[in-house]
């Protein structure tokens, strides 16, 4: 499936993104009007401050509510969505039910999808340090400077998006705990990272473009409303930059955002359902990242979801084949199954460690 058609079937979830965007800022301007009209009455310069210092505060407080709990459960939701689309190689029908019902299932609470957030996000920073230094990758070649803090730009962007992916991870092995699944992402990651961040690379420098064309057509728009309203003062020109940032915001948190999201996905999951995790490579992102460390002492603490049905990534069952009878009537002995003795995962030929458990096999 492509990344066009997931994006334009989760639209859903940029129309929810684009009104939790709008209510951020009315709520923040209906903020700046009272304390504007507190202002006015005392017109001094250190009430001025102190009410700038107010709004601030409350600026702070609502950007946590909207965005740090309302916006980041709405990404848990699409996050879910999009995995499964890819995996399934189809769009649930109800795209906002389906992500809602996912989240519950896995994290059951906000607050263990907050926890492994900030573990993943952590992780992927702090291998990102060890092993993705550009100006190495260059080989020192004289005058590059330029080029290597642009690449390094852009990398810092599009991290934000690959703990996303981790995350989106732990929805594609639902017998796992969420946070063992959560490090399997990781891990995923560490392996792929060239790849997913080569392609991150070419959809931000699209997405910084589309967003300085945004910018740009809403102060030409609000610009133009201002001269149709006679308002052509010395301040229409910074209202209107204000009111053109902050559309350029909505429209970035609602559809810039989620493309960005969908295109890391597609690339990441490309890799991922068929990426073999080594035992050895656990160990060497524990001494390279203590937030990685934290997720699997968490994995290790936390049971596993109880399965009724084996789990399937298209999210089919199967039945299990009827054991072979001897003509005398005695069960035939089963040839072995090429699984995991710890999980029950299928695994390669020749493969030395499980990709699901990352144990050892015999």
């Amino acid at each position: 499936m492509k990344a066009g058609n997931v994006f334009a079937g989760t639209m859903q979830f940029c129309w929810l993104k684009l009104v939790v965007g709008v209510l951020h800022i009315v709520v923040a301007g209906i903020l700046a009007a009272v304390l504007f009209g507190i202002y006015a009455l005392f017109k001094s310069q250190t009430v001025g401050i102190i009410l700038v210092i107010v709004w601030l505060s409350l600026l702070g407080i609502i950007n946590l509510i909207f965005k740090h709990y309302l916006g980041y459960l709405l990404k848990a939701g699409h996050v879910a969505v999009i995995a499964r689309s890819f995996l399934d190689g189809k769009i649930p029908e109800a795209p906002f039910r389906t992500g809602v019902q996912m989240v519950k299932e896995r994290f059951v609470t906000a607050n263990v999808y907050f926890v492994i957030d900030k573990l993943v996000a952590g992780a992927v920073k702090q291998l990102q340090r060890k092993f993705g230094n550009l100006t190495g990758m260059l080989g020192g070649i004289p005058g590059v400077d330029a080029l290597t803090k642009l690449g390094k730009f852009f990398i810092d962007i599009t991290l934000g998006y690959v703990d996303e992916c981790c995350l989106g991870y732990t929805f594609y092995n639902e017998r796992q705990n969420a946070f063992k699944s959560a490090a399997d992402g990781v891990v995923v990651y560490a392996q792929n990272w060239k790849t997913v961040l080569k392609n991150a690379a070419v959809t931000m420098f699209v997405v910084i473009l589309l967003i300085a064309a945004v910018t740009v057509v809403a102060m030409l728009i609000f610009g133009g409303l201002f001269r149709l309203m006679g308002q052509t003062t010395e301040w229409s020109g910074i209202i209107g930059f204000i009111f053109a940032l902050f559309t350029a915001f909505v429209v970035k948190y609602a559809f810039i955002d989620t493309w960005i999201l969908v295109k890391m996905m597609s690339s990441y999951m490309q890799v991922a359902p068929t990426t073999q995790i080594t035992f050895d490579l656990y160990s060497k992102l524990k001494a390279l990242s203590s937030s990685f460390t934290e997720l699997l002492k968490k994995a290790e603490s936390e049971p596993s979801p109880v399965q009724t049905e084996p789990y399937h990534p298209t999210g089919e069952t199967t039945t299990p084949p009827a054991e072979p009878v001897l003509p005398s009537g005695e069960a035939a002995p089963l040839p072995a199954a090429n699984v995991c003795p710890a999980c029950g995962a299928a695994i390669a030929p020749g493969v030395k460690f499980c990709g699901s458990c990352g144990g050892k096999l015999a």
